[in-house]
């Protein structure tokens, strides 16, 4: 399998969702859940169009101080993309520039 990718999956209650893995095989980026594979691929191309711009991304502390980044779309602040939690703040915001720069050529494979 070649990396970075979105990997469509069909959760146990018949909705899909996605994970963006980067080139070290590891999860960056999770979406919500989608009623249909199509929302899902659109939420991949929202993906796509809004990770250029640092303005899309809200930078968190998690309860028990882990760092984490959500994305959301510029049209209309919604929620596209959570990452997984970081120990400090320099992983996260590096997680965030791999975004940048593997999303535009990430591949999409379906696993539904």
């Amino acid at each position: 399998m070649n990396f970075p990718k979105f990997i469509i999956k069909k959760s146990t209650n018949d909705q899909f969702y996605f994970n963006l893995w980067s080139k070290d095989e590891a999860i960056i980026l999770k979406s919500e859940m989608y009623t249909t594979k199509q929302n899902c691929k659109n939420g991949i191309e929202s993906v796509k169009t809004n990770v250029p711009s640092d303005k899309n991304y809200d930078r968190k502390t998690s309860d028990n101080s882990k760092y984490y980044f959500v994305l959301k779309s510029q049209n209309n602040g919604q929620v596209i993309g959570t990452s997984n939690m970081y120990p400090s703040t320099s992983d996260r915001d590096s997680a965030i520039e791999r975004v940048k720069i593997d999303v535009p050529k990430a591949e999409t494979e379906d696993l539904s």
